[in-house]
């Protein structure tokens, strides 16, 4: 076994550092040193949920970048010391007609977490990446792009994919028009993937606080969700709208602004919801949804980012201040994005 360090769950709100264990290279591993981890409410999820008493170690991170340290003796397309970026699938069967058609992230037998996941060779529970070493298959690592910077980037693995994926899906380019609702993690993104997609993009937010910000990123506009006004005059205006709104919320609104043939794409908030069926009908509406994004995309993503300067807007600490961090995640206290500098591990 290889020993690394990293944080471990201690209760609900808090980790420590301890000593990890990571397996032996297989034949198709790599190793990697990781340097930045992004924080995402995932891990707030999972860290409250998480009974440490009988439940296996958890260890969160699923959105990291860093360095090849060691390689498997048939892995040819790493070598030591190249940059890599490894997002929150890190294995899938490859044989379903899901995994087949490079949607490995819904994988009929479940793809494997980068955390809180079963290896599907030995059945131990993964642990994730706020930690200095990771070892992953080859195929689920991917090479970071020169130009893209590793902190910024790290978010990208899990926030970035996931609103890219909808956004491809649906045929975003020239001429479309659309909407994100909520600027937080998944919403800025969002934004500037929608722009530079060449798409007319409108932030929807409760209030015009984030007008500047939104502009900032490239949006050619914001609409108050608080002001019925706006609401009406924008409805059947938008070819797909972005929900990245993370609490409970009445989709009524924004299904309204979804224009004849459009779809509204529900990433935030990932539980029951109830619809009107009456709300799909007049326009021919569409309701979808969408979660990480297979091996093809995930390339894609970060290439046509590098390409067009993309990546997240991050505050950068210490991975000593994880507590910190998810602390102020919890009060939405960040723009936007947490990411721990995990060179404080060595």
């Amino acid at each position: 076994m290889r020993t690394t360090t990293g944080w471990q769950a201690a209760g609900p709100t808090a980790l420590r550092r301890t000593s990890l264990e990571r397996r032996d290279l297989r034949p198709d591993d790599i190793a990697v040193r990781v340097d930045h981890c992004g924080v995402c409410h995932t891990d707030l999820h999972a860290l409250s949920a998480h009974d440490q008493d009988t439940e296996a170690p958890l260890v969160p991170g699923h959105e990291f970048t860093g360095v090849v340290a060691g390689t498997g003796r048939e892995v040819t397309a790493f070598s030591v010391g190249d940059a890599v970026a490894v997002g929150n699938i890190v294995d899938s069967c490859g044989v379903c007609a899901m995994c087949e058609a490079g949607q490995e992230n819904f994988c009929h037998s479940f793809p494997t977490l980068t955390y809180g996941g079963t290896d599907r060779q030995d059945g131990s529970t993964t642990l994730g990446g706020y930690s200095r070493e990771y070892v992953v298959r080859d195929t689920f690592a991917y090479r970071l792009p020169s130009g893209l910077d590793p902190a910024a980037a790290a978010p990208l693995m899990c926030a970035g994919v996931t609103v890219w994926e909808p956004l491809r899906s649906l045929g975003v380019g020239p001429g479309s028009r659309v909407a994100v609702a909520g600027l937080g993690g998944l919403g800025h993104l969002a934004v500037k993937m929608a722009v530079a997609l060449g798409a007319t993009t409108t932030v929807i937010s409760r209030t015009e606080d984030k007008r500047d910000d939104a502009r900032e990123l490239g949006a050619h506009d914001l609409i108050a969700s608080t002001d019925p006004q706006r609401m009406a005059t924008a409805r059947d205006t938008f070819d797909v709208v972005i929900d990245t709104i993370s609490a409970p919320h009445d989709l009524a609104p924004y299904l309204k602004l979804v224009a004849m043939d459009g779809t509204l794409s529900l990433l935030g908030y990932l539980g029951p919801v109830t619809v009107e069926a009456m709300d799909l009908l007049i326009g021919r509406k569409k309701l979808s949804s969408g979660g990480s994004g297979g091996r093809r995309a995930t390339a894609e993503m970060l290439q046509f980012c590098a390409d067009h300067s993309i990546a997240a807007d991050v505050e950068v600490l210490p991975s000593a201040q994880v507590d910190t961090a998810l602390d102020r995640l919890r009060r939405n206290d960040v723009r936007y994005r947490f990411v721990l500098d995990m060179s404080d591990l060595d």
